[in-house]
């Protein structure tokens, strides 16, 4: 698919919601090295309140746009968004895995299904909880194995689908990023898609959960913030 069909399928509001992001960083940035500077740090502010005030309709309301038929993709990455329990409801930004699993498209679809914390954690050994995990989603984390080996021991729990974030106790606020999964050529069978999750996102996930003492949450995934097809371009 070609970026500007990419584009036209994101819409003004994920446009908005990128550019909102990229300022953000670009802002902070800028606050930092210029720290001695008192007057940049206040109009790189007053610039980004102004910014916010213009896009954010989109930026923050994304998880009041629920899930149709079709992934809402921003340059490859994908959408989903948690309705229970209340205090995770939001939308959160996972990356697919780049050469293993199957894609997100019209025809991966949950909605209303559970997202569970894999047991143990790390998914590099037979998955203690399957019995949660048959026909829902699961939440692993980076470490100990593999990307593909952790995606092939939830398939084989009967998951339909995994996200990894970060390691909790490990990850690193700023050095926080979306990562690029890929093949480590073990030549394992794997037929479900997976993604990755961001170490900020992923913690208060799992932190949530835990003080709540609940064993999973409800999510929909993919949403589709754009109402456009994916395969209208080509």
């Amino acid at each position: 698919m070609s970026v500007s069909c990419q584009i036209r399928q994101i819409g003004s509001r994920q446009i908005g919601y990128l550019i909102h992001l990229q300022l953000k960083d670009y802002l902070f940035a800028n606050m930092k090295l210029n720290s001695k500077k008192r007057l940049l740090p206040l109009y790189s502010s007053l610039l980004l309140i102004i910014f916010t005030s213009a896009v954010s309709p989109g930026a923050n309301d994304l998880h009041f746009y629920d899930g149709v038929s079709t992934a809402d993709v921003i340059f490859g990455d994908v959408f989903f968004e948690i309705l229970d329990p209340p205090e995770l409801r939001y939308s959160y930004r996972i990356r697919p895995a780049k050469d293993f699993g199957t894609p997100f498209n019209e025809s991966i679809q949950f909605q209303d299904a559970r997202l569970v914390p894999t047991v143990p954690l790390h998914s590099c050994s037979d998955i203690v909880n399957h019995e949660d995990i048959v026909g829902q989603i699961a939440l692993s984390e980076r470490g100990e194995c593999s990307f593909v080996f952790k995606t092939a021991k939830a398939q084989q729990a009967g998951a339909r689908a995994i996200i990894i974030t970060e390691s909790v106790d490990k990850w690193d606020d700023s050095l926080d990023h979306l990562i690029e999964m890929v093949d480590d050529k073990m030549e394992l069978d794997v037929n479900i898609p997976a993604a990755f999750l961001l170490g900020r996102s992923g913690a208060t996930i799992l932190r949530t959960l835990r003080k709540l003492k609940k064993s999973y949450a409800v999510v929909n995934l993919p949403i589709n913030m754009t109402h456009v097809p994916i395969g209208f371009c080509k």
